[in-house]
Formats: C-alpha cells, structure tokens, sequence
C-alpha cells in the first residue's frame, strides 16, 4: 500500500504539457521522443479551425501550455491579451529560422510566437479528370465539374478564394464587396460535394472529386499518394498563411512549452515533421536535408516571382462578424 503511495506519487509529480494543434499537423513519434528525452508528459488535443480554436482559449474552459494559431487569429489573441510572452533565450533552435519568417506583421518583435509551418493556399486537381488549364478560381465555379468540387469548410479561406476570383483583397472590410463574395458562394453551392476540412486530400487521393480548394501542404501529401493529382497557385493571387507556435496567457507549464517549442525546431525534429506532415518548414536547417525534388517543388516552397499577388490574411476586428454572418448563410443557402 505504501509502494503503491509512493509510485503514484512520483506519476503525479511528472510535469504534463497540455497541446492544442491542428489535426493531423504533427508526427506523432515526435511526442514521444519529446516525453523520453525531457520528462514531460504530453496530452495532445486537435482542433479543426482557428475559430474553434479561439472560442476554447477564449471561454476559459481550457487549460493548454502552447497552441498553434494562423496569422490573423495570432493577431487577435496578442491584441485580446490572451497570450503570455515567450523569452527566445530559452530557444537557442530559433537561430536556425529563415529571417524572412521572424520580425512579420503579426508579430514585429516575435514576442509571442515561433513559425511552426508557412504554405499557401491553391487548388488541389485530378490530371485525369480536369483536361482544361488550371490557373484561375475561376474553374471552382465552372459548371462542367459540378459535384466534383471540393470547397474548404473555413470561412476565411472559402470567402477569401471567392475574394480572389472578384479581384478584391482578401483582407477586404468593404461590406459591398462581402457581400458579392457571399452570393458568388451561393451561386458555387449546387456545384460543390463537399466542404471538407482534413478529409478533403483523402478524397482526391481516391479519386473523389476533380478539385479541391486546399492548402499546400495537404496537396503535397495528397500528390505523394496519388501520381495523378497537380497543385496551382491561380494567378489572381493566393494566401500565404503562417501557423505559429504560442503560449496561452495563464498557461500552468510555460516552461515545458519553451522546450517543446525548441524541440520542434531542432533540425533533424523539423525535417521529420516537415516530411510527416508534408508542409513546407520555416526551418532553414531542416529545409536543406529535405529531398533535392521536394525543396525545389515551388508547389511547396515558391519563389518570391511565384508570390507577387499573396497576401497575408490579418485580424478583421468586428469585420469578422460579417465573415460569419456570410458563411452562415452560405452553408444554410
């Protein structure tokens, strides 16, 4: 009885690390090599969107160490005072980030976060069942491929394609232009199979569905698994999007959240992850090991030329009820 005390004593004094990422956004194995080499207990959740994510932090009902917020949502949770701020001393790993990829808009100073992966956003397609050229959003809308169109179940990214296609910014505030957004969607439903989130590259990689409104790295593990898949960059422009790692303010173990974040960013750590997960690392270190066919891949790492029109997506502030107010409608139409 007092062995037995005693061991569960020394289990409950283990430090736990509480993780909140995106769905199948992680090499497993990692987490475990992680809770070997540091001591650190890892309880890993997943969440399918930014918002879903922030509602949770935001409610209080949560008690996680490090989360991985997109860019904008970033924004909104420094500007909310929801994050705590990481000291990069304790990161010696983050020498080896791309300098392009430190000091952004949403974090000037990077004071709250560390780049976890970067990709854009394009669309995913069959080489067999698409025989025209694929180079706008306009062939989202092409009636040709109704029920073979596979859309994002993320407002900002499926208002953000119907944006593009108008000519607008994606970041736009003009409810005029929302609004046209919002019935060119509407206009799109009877065409679309699906609004998919991570099941959308498995449906192309069976042969699903032609197309597919989707982020690059998705498309990246979607092309590996099936030959005959393609991934465009349309010529309108496209989201370059930046997911980071961030502490949530009052988080129990900032810490083991330091040191996670330093282990993710350890070369040989970023180039499993990078290769796991198929996104394109901000890790300069890890990029250089990666497969000579995949680091010159501009579907997963584009030149600069390839980014003229990208555009990052930023905190809308009360805009954003608009954005909700027009998806609501669109999947309800």
């Amino acid at each position: 009885m007092i062995l037995s005390l005693v061991l569960s004593g020394c289990k409950q004094d283990k430090p736990t690390l509480h993780v909140y990422n995106w769905g199948d956004y992680i090499d497993e194995s990692i987490l475990e090599e992680f809770e070997k080499e540091m001591g650190i207990k890892v309880v890993y959740d997943t969440f399918a969107t930014n918002e879903d994510m922030y509602v949770k932090i935001k409610s209080g009902g949560s008690s996680y160490d490090i989360i991985f917020p997109s860019d904008y949502m970033l924004t909104r949770m420094r500007e909310e005072d929801m994050l705590e701020k990481i000291d990069l001393d304790k990161i010696p790993n983050h020498k080896y980030l791309e300098s392009r990829f430190m000091g952004t808009e949403f974090d000037p100073n990077n004071e709250y976060s560390l780049p976890y992966m970067w990709g854009t956003m394009g669309i995913l397609y069959n080489t067999t069942m698409v025989d025209d050229k694929v180079d706008s959003w306009d062939i989202l809308w092409d009636p040709k491929y109704a029920k073979e169109i596979l859309m994002l179940d993320s407002q900002r990214d499926s208002i953000g394609a119907a944006l593009l296609k108008l000519g607008y910014s994606l970041n736009t505030l003009d409810p005029q232009e929302l609004t046209e957004a919002g019935n060119l969607l509407k206009q799109q439903k009877p065409l679309v199979l699906a609004y998919v989130v991570d099941e959308g590259k498995d449906k192309m990689v069976a042969g699903e569905a032609a197309l597919a409104l989707t982020w690059s790295g998705e498309a990246a593990y979607a092309r590996e698994e099936n030959e005959d898949l393609a991934y465009a960059i349309p010529k309108e422009g496209t989201n370059i999007w930046f997911d980071v790692m961030a502490i949530p303010k009052g988080a129990k173990n900032k810490d083991g959240a330091l040191k996670f974040m330093d282990f993710l960013h350890r070369p040989d750590i970023s180039l499993r992850n990078a290769e796991y997960t198929g996104y394109a690392t901000p890790n300069s270190a890890a990029k250089v090991m990666l497969p000579e066919e995949v680091r010159n891949d501009l579907g997963s790492y584009p030149e600069e030329e390839d980014l003229v029109n990208a555009e990052v997506f930023v905190n809308l502030g009360r805009t954003l009820k608009e954005y909700d107010r027009i998806w609501t409608e669109v999947k309800a139409h």
